[in-house]
């Protein structure tokens, strides 16, 4: 295969998302980043703006850029279609989108905040997945394509108030164990990524919602003793979707600090 490996990267305009185009690019990858970039009104903090998306496309030559929500399957598949006509295929996807909702216990969330996490969390990453594996199987034998999945710690421990965000984050984890297996034996692999805290503005929007003034005190169980920051995660994204990562399909990554070990 000649010419650079090539990604689509949603939630891609700021966090472990920003973090992971910027990873992938300085090391030699073609990207589409896409991101919302537009604030929703049921999710009570503001989500990217379109400038930190446009920072991408300015600081990497090989990086283009889609206004998009991963709730619009059309625009997931139309991402695709960029990094195929531009950078001739796609090599990896990285379904870093994803919002945080909740406040009460599970008796108290609403069915808005449920429909918001399951569209956003869950069917966001099963839009990119319908989008983006006929393509990473349209790449010629021996192929070593990636799916990689942002899940969370949450996907593994229950959280205070938090109940429907870690059912959404169970499913993400699911929902790349199955879709492994329905990979089978063709080259591409799929793979979570489950973060602890780390310093993003949705850490931000976490440690406000339990009335914390310092994001510090989320990450008191990590044994790193500090929150991690958005490029140490994605560095554990960049490896997923390295052909070094063969021995991990169907695998989570614990990026979290010790917090599930």
């Amino acid at each position: 295969m000649s010419g650079p490996r090539v990604a689509v990267v949603t939630g891609a305009a700021r966090g472990i998302g920003a973090a992971t185009v910027r990873r992938l690019a300085r090391t030699g990858w073609a990207v589409v980043a896409v991101d919302r970039c537009a604030d929703d009104p049921d999710v009570p903090y503001p989500l990217a703006e379109p400038a930190q998306l446009d920072m991408l496309a300015k600081e990497f030559e090989l990086v283009r850029t889609l206004q998009a929500d991963v709730r619009d399957e059309v625009a997931l598949h139309a991402a695709v279609e960029r990094a195929e006509r531009d950078f001739g295929g796609l090599d990896a996807a990285v379904a870093a989108a994803a919002v945080m909702l909740g406040g009460g216990a599970v008796w108290e969330q609403t069915d808005a905040q449920w429909r918001t996490l399951l569209d956003v969390d869950v069917m966001g990453v099963a839009h990119l997945a319908r989008a983006a594996v006929p393509a990473l199987l349209r790449r010629p034998q021996p192929r070593t394509g990636r799916f990689v999945a942002l899940a969370s710690a949450a996907a593994h421990r229950g959280l205070w108030g938090l109940g429907a965000y870690c059912a959404a984050k169970h499913a993400v984890a699911g929902l790349v164990r199955g879709l492994a297996c329905d990979l089978r034996d063709t080259g591409v692999n799929a793979v979570a990524v489950s973060p602890g805290s780390t310093r993003t503005d949705m850490l931000r929007a976490t440690a406000d919602l339990y009335d914390l003034p310092e994001v510090d005190k989320l990450a008191e169980q990590q044994l790193t003793g500090r929150p991690l920051e958005p490029e140490e995660v994605a560095a554990v994204v960049a490896w997923a979707c390295s052909a070094d990562s063969f021995a991990v399909t169907g695998s989570v990554l614990h990026a979290d600090g010790g917090f599930t070990a």
